[in-house]
């Protein structure tokens, strides 16, 4: 009998020991299962995320349509001075700028933002030109001569645009342009105040050929760089002109000027936005210096240089392609580099104009 008994007690140790296996190796089988379905629920939510991300960027990725400076004017003030037209157009450009979809993306740090690439550029095209002309409101427009006070609220707010455009705290881009608008908002109502005599606009010839000066080397630089997109060997013409000019180092007679191939894109860019915005400032000074370009038959070159930059705001109909100049590809900085140029020949005829008597 005690043989019989150990063998049952055997038996039933090997029972036990294969039910135990057998609930390992379910439990194991059913916490696989249960990886792989939260895996699953993972890659989802993931590729949810993604495509969303991805469709957000597509819809913030659309540029801004210019818009009337009249209307934009008479939308900030009831009372349209000289002088007031382009300073509201200053602001709407900005404005434009921070309010668009997506709002102000150069300085995102989290997607989709930090995925996109050519707004910002186009942004900061935009921010220069914002510069530029709060720089010449600053120093020509509101002053009567060069030992006159510069107005308080034009000061700060250039101060103000030319903070980092790249700053996303402490603070951010966007905090210091928002106040940087709100100086000119300041200023602004003063100007159309008929009871206030602290803020003034002086629509005068000099005025007007100080800030063209400044927008006739912008706009040559950006059609350099863009003609830049398929390399070229140029003469070097630093000191052209000048037989006793001299310049810090030597340079060579001839110099290879291309532009990266991941950059191309970007300078694309950078001129669609620099070319926005002048559209709308030129609009309002065609306004403000109605008289003065009147006087210098100019405002048929004025009208003549927007007609040009217009034209590089056609709506992009694919990638832009980077192509030889006569190759099977379009080159569209060489095509954006046409109109800025000829932009920049009017302006020159118009600087010229305006310095005649």
């Amino acid at each position: 009998m005690k043989g019989f008994e150990w063998v049952g007690k055997c038996f039933s140790w090997v029972g036990e020991v294969s039910a135990s296996l057998v609930e390992s190796l379910t439990g194991a089988e059913g916490a696989r299962r249960e990886g792989s379905r939260w895996l699953r629920i993972s890659l989802v939510a993931v590729t949810a995320y993604l495509l969303l991300t991805l469709l957000v960027g597509w819809f913030w990725s659309a540029e801004p349509e210019p818009f009337d400076v009249n209307v934009n004017a008479l939308a900030q003030v009831d009372h349209v001075v000289g002088g007031v037209t382009s300073t509201a157009a200053l602001i709407g450009v900005m404005d434009t700028l921070l309010t668009k979809r997506g709002g102000y993306l150069s300085n995102d740090i989290a997607p989709p933002g930090i995925w996109l690439d050519n707004l910002p550029n186009w942004e900061y095209g935009v921010i220069i030109q914002v510069r530029d002309f709060s720089k010449a409101m600053r120093e020509a427009f509101s002053r009567s001569q060069s030992q006159s006070a510069e107005d308080t609220d034009l000061a700060l707010a250039e101060s103000r645009f030319n903070f980092d455009h790249n700053s996303w705290m402490v603070p951010a881009s966007e905090s210091e342009y928002r106040e940087g608008v709100e100086y000119l908002k300041s200023y602004l109502i003063r100007l159309a105040d008929e009871d206030e005599y602290n803020a003034q606009f002086y629509a005068r010839a000099d005025n007007l050929r100080y800030w063209l000066g400044t927008l006739e080397t912008r706009l040559g630089s950006l059609s350099q760089r863009l003609s830049a997109s398929v390399g070229q060997r140029r003469i070097n013409t630093d000191l052209a002109g000048d037989s006793a000019g001299r310049q810090s180092t030597g340079s060579p007679n001839e110099v290879e000027v291309k532009t990266p191939w991941l950059e191309i894109d970007d300078v694309f860019y950078e001129a669609r936005g620099s070319t926005w915005a002048m559209v709308q400032l030129l609009k309002a000074v065609e306004v403000d210096f109605g008289q003065v370009l009147q006087k210098k038959n100019a405002r048929a070159s004025l009208q003549q240089i927007i007609r040009e930059l217009e034209a590089t705001q056609e709506v992009i109909y694919g990638p832009v392609l980077n192509g030889s100049g006569f190759g099977l590809l379009a080159n569209h900085s060489l095509v954006m580099a046409s109109y800025i140029s000829r932009a920049n020949a009017a302006l020159i005829n118009m600087r010229e104009l305006l310095e005649q008597g």
